[in-house]
């Protein structure tokens, strides 16, 4: 019989060389965005996606000591819009991340918009999710940022399939999918007018399981719900909804407690976890290399409200 064989010991059979070709391209564009544009910001939610970009402008940036351990400082700050609504573990990694760096970091709060009327809330609970785009643009206007750097992915869903590298947003905040520029030999048209900005995705071209062999190569930290953990949830749509204060149990559903992990971090109110035993980046992998269902396609509520959710909210100015 075959003897059993853990986890850790089949990942190094995987060929990570493409890791350094994909790692490679990040850190040529994010140069050539801090070369192209005068006040960019870089997009950080202390999300897997976002915490593998930051890695990635650490090693573009700043002189590794070795060992994760990087000097200097980041040639722009970190934006994050929080909606009032963000899991608390993800809130409390932020703050001590952006505390070990020594960054700067710039929050567009959803609770000043909606004091200022721009936002409006139909009820208490609803999902503040699509009302981040109006926080957004209001951060970008007010500290006149001209281009943010997000870990947006084309494998996520079908809108950033799409989506160019570059990607231009007209003086509205607003994405144009028809009028993209050609982004031929790796030559990118930055020229904007005033007014308007970019959006740029250094790792555009990375898969789900790319950024998690990516992360256990790197020893990159990460919020502890990505990891498994028990939590109360009701299932509810096919989707296992976790209990909060802003998700509460429904008439007739039962709270049950299960192993669970997110593979993605968002609103409260529209992102579900999975069942999963994995507890380590090695584990994970080994998971992602199963899966067929895309981390948003799996996890999250408001992307099953229609195949043109996401779209519709990129148009409307959203990361």
């Amino acid at each position: 019989m075959n003897a059993p064989l853990s986890v850790d010991k089949l990942l190094p059979e995987l060929d990570h060389r493409h890791l350094d070709w994909l790692e490679e391209e990040a850190i040529f564009i994010l140069r050539e965005t801090a070369a192209a544009f005068e006040r960019p910001a870089l997009l950080f939610s202390g999300g897997k996606d976002s915490c593998v970009v930051l890695r990635l402008a650490e090693k573009a940036f700043k002189n590794s000591l070795g060992n994760g351990q990087f000097r200097g400082r980041l040639p722009f700050p970190l934006l994050h819009v929080d909606t009032g609504h963000n899991f608390p573990e993800v809130i409390e990694f932020r703050d001590r991340r952006v505390a070990e760096m020594g960054e700067r970091l710039v929050v567009g709060h959803l609770e000043d918009s909606i004091k200022r009327g721009t936002v409006r809330l139909a009820h208490p609970l609803e999902s503040r999710n699509g009302h981040q785009t109006v926080t957004l643009l209001e951060a970008i206007e007010e500290h006149r940022f001209d281009v943010l750097i997000g870990g947006a992915r084309r494998d996520e869903e079908k809108a950033r399939a799409k989506e160019r590298i570059f990607s231009h947003r007209d003086s509205f905040g607003q994405w144009q999918p028809k009028e993209q520029r050609p982004e031929l030999w790796t030559l990118f048209n930055t020229r904007i007018k005033p007014g308007e900005h970019m959006r740029a995705f250094p790792i555009s071209n990375w898969t789900e399981l790319d950024v998690w062999l990516y992360i256990a190569r790197e020893n990159i930290p990460l919020p502890s719900l990505y990891y498994a953990h028990n939590r109360q949830v009701v299932r509810r749509k096919g989707l296992l909804v976790p209990v909060t204060e802003v998700t509460p149990v429904q008439p007739g559903e039962t709270v049950e407690t299960a192993r669970v992990r997110f593979r993605t971090v968002g609103d409260m109110t529209c992102t579900c976890p999975v069942e999963s035993d994995a507890a380590t980046p090695a584990e994970i992998v080994a998971e992602t290399l199963t899966v067929t269902i895309s981390e948003r396609g799996a996890t999250r509520m408001d992307d099953r409200t229609s195949d043109a959710s996401m779209e519709r909210r990129k148009k409307e100015g959203y990361f």
